[in-house]
């Protein structure tokens, strides 16, 4: 990332970043603070913590309350009424479409987008005992451990990171399931017990990304975070975020997205299953990274003719 301003483009006096309240968001936001002052030395760049309704809500799984834009409306409507200008957000909780007049820029390196097992007493799903509890609210996390181990009973977990590490301390769980993302990013490695093989595990759509959301309107702010944006990140993000688009992704969906730009190819791996584990459909693409979100539309379809669309149907029926 450059850390020279735009051309032609007057630097900000002042950016306000609209920021949740859990550490892992602020540490999110301290990032793109300090990286913002290093562009522009000159702006007072501020963080405006709130908590959202999301994070409040935490009795309930997320799909029954709203979904994943839950975390991020009230940052939205901190933009809107001026109290903000930016928010800064891991793109796996926003929904696949953004809010009309929003945009966003993709930032960064990825950070691992592998989902990680947390665990006192075991080093691995293959050495959780018969019916061990092992803690997750994502469907996309609990049909893949149904797949591999059905035996495993799979309990709600609510909360921040740490609130949910706190849970697993007093003994609720034998083993959590965490994205190796947010524990990295916390200085939180140490708790990582085993790192889930994707091929066996495919991680949530845009897992590991960050993304910088504002108002399309707002071409100073557009200038202003055009140096933050990362190219092949981008495309990764966009084609998986084309594929959850396609199959109209949401909490009550079990699917998870995993692309990768390897000799200038993107690959692209995604799937569809039941809840319980019972069916799962998977499949694969690669491609030119320009052609991003038309490859993630295409392994959509291909899915969808494998037999997506059936399971789609009968969770539709069921909701």
């Amino acid at each position: 990332m450059s850390a020279t301003s735009p051309c032609h483009t007057s630097p900000p006096a002042r950016l306000r970043i609209a920021s949740r309240e859990s550490r892992l968001a602020m540490v999110q936001s301290e990032w793109t603070a300090a990286t913002l002052r290093q562009l522009y030395p000159g702006a007072v760049i501020e963080i405006v913590g709130m908590t959202t309704k999301g994070d409040q809500i935490l009795d309930k799984p997320l799909a029954q309350i709203g979904g994943k834009g839950l975390f991020i409306k009230e940052l939205e409507v901190a933009i809107e009424e001026g109290r903000a200008d930016i928010a800064v957000h891991s793109m796996k909780d926003v929904p696949m479409t953004l809010p009309a007049g929003f945009a966003a820029v993709i930032v960064g390196e990825r950070e691992d987008v592998h989902d990680a097992l947390v665990s006192n007493r075991f080093a691995g799903i293959g050495e959780l005992p018969l019916g061990a509890v092992v803690g997750t609210s994502s469907l996309r996390r609990e049909s893949q451990l149904r797949t591999l181990r059905p035996d495993l009973k799979i309990e709600a977990l609510r909360g921040n990171v740490n609130t949910r590490l706190a849970k697993l301390d007093a003994g609720q769980y034998d083993a959590i399931i965490l994205a190796a993302a947010g524990l990295k990013r916390l200085g939180l490695s140490s708790r990582i017990r085993a790192i889930l093989d994707a091929a066996q595990f495919v991680p949530a759509i845009a897992q590991g990304a960050l993304g910088i959301e504002y108002q399309a309107g707002r071409a100073d702010v557009a200038a202003w975070l055009a140096p933050f944006a990362q190219v092949n990140t981008t495309a990764i993000v966009n084609a998986e975020r084309a594929l959850g688009r396609a199959l109209t992704a949401s909490c009550d969906v079990p699917l998870g997205g995993n692309a990768a730009i390897r000799h200038g190819v993107l690959y692209l791996e995604g799937f569809v299953a039941m809840p319980d584990g019972s069916h799962m459909i998977r499949d694969a693409i690669f491609g030119d990274p320009a052609d991003a979100e038309r490859l993630g539309e295409a392994l959509a379809q291909r899915l969808l003719a494998a037999g997506a669309d059936k399971i789609l149907a009968s969770l539709s029926r069921n909701a």
